[in-house]
C-alpha cells in the first residue's frame, strides 16, 4: 500500500500463448533512491493461480526506480515438458529464448504502479495498468 512519502507496486502476468494467466513465476523486487544509486534486493514472490502477485515486499521511502524480475525460464521449460507430453516436438523445444525478463520504471511518492507483464515464448510487453 502506498503512504504520501512512498510508492507501492503490484504485478500480473498473463501468458498471452494460452489466453491463461502464467502461474508459479517468482518475481523479485529491486528498488533505489536516485539515478545513480545503487539497486537493494528487497525480496520477492511468486505468481499465484490468478497470475498474480500479491505479497511483494513494500517500497522504502525514498524510492525512486523500482526493478521487477521475472524467472520465466522455469515457467516455459513446465510448460514444454507438459505440451511435448500431448503433441510431437516443434520449433519451441529446446531452449528458453527469454529466461527473465527485467522492468524497470520511475516511481512517485504517494502513487501505486500496477504492471502487468504479457508474455508469450517469443516477445513481451509491459504497461502501466491500474
Amino acid at each position: 500500500m502506498s503512504t504520501s512519502t512512498t510508492a507501492s507496486v503490484s504485478t500480473h502476468i498473463l501468458d498471452t500463448s494460452i489466453g491463461r494467466p502464467a502461474q508459479g513465476v517468482a518475481i523479485q523486487l529491486a528498488a533505489r533512491s536516485g539515478r545513480d544509486a545503487e539497486w537493494q534486493a528487497l525480496g520477492g514472490s511468486a505468481t499465484d493461480a490468478d497470475g498474480r502477485c500479491k505479497d511483494l515486499p513494500a517500497l522504502p521511502e525514498g524510492t525512486t526506480h523500482v526493478r521487477l524480475d521475472f524467472a520465466v525460464e522455469t515457467y516455459f521449460e513446465k510448460k514444454q515438458a507438459d505440451a511435448q507430453q500431448d503433441a510431437p516436438a516443434s520449433r519451441d523445444s529446446g531452449a528458453v529464448f527469454f529466461p527473465e525478463v527485467a522492468i524497470t520504471f520511475a516511481v512517485q511518492p504517494g502513487e501505486h504502479y500496477h504492471v502487468p507483464l504479457l508474455l508469450n515464448p517469443f516477445g513481451y510487453s509491459v504497461y502501466r495498468g491500474s
